[in-house]
C-alpha cells in the first residue's frame, strides 16, 4: 500500500529495513523531495556511506526507468 506522506526518519527506517534483507546498494537515485533533502537522510547518508544522487529539479529524463514506471503504474 501507498503512502501519501513520509518523514524522512520513516524513510531512513525503510531503508535500514531493506538494507538488512538485501544489502547495501552503491548509489541512491531519488528525485529533491522533502522527505529526501531532510537532515534524517542527510545524517543517514553520512553514517551509512552510500552515494546518494539527487535528480536535478525538472530533469525527469534523469532517471527514465522511473519515469517509465510510472507512465505504466
Amino acid at each position: 500500500m501507498a503512502d501519501t506522506s513520509l518523514s524522512g526518519h520513516r524513510v531512513a527506517r525503510e531503508l535500514d529495513k531493506v538494507i538488512a534483507e538485501r544489502g547495501m546498494p552503491k548509489t541512491i537515485v531519488s528525485d529533491n523531495g522533502t522527505e529526501f533533502t531532510s537532515m534524517a537522510i542527510l545524517k543517514w547518508v553520512q553514517e551509512s556511506d552510500v552515494d546518494w544522487h539527487y535528480i536535478a529539479p525538472g530533469k525527469p529524463q534523469q532517471n527514465g526507468f522511473i519515469e517509465s514506471f510510472n507512465g505504466k503504474l
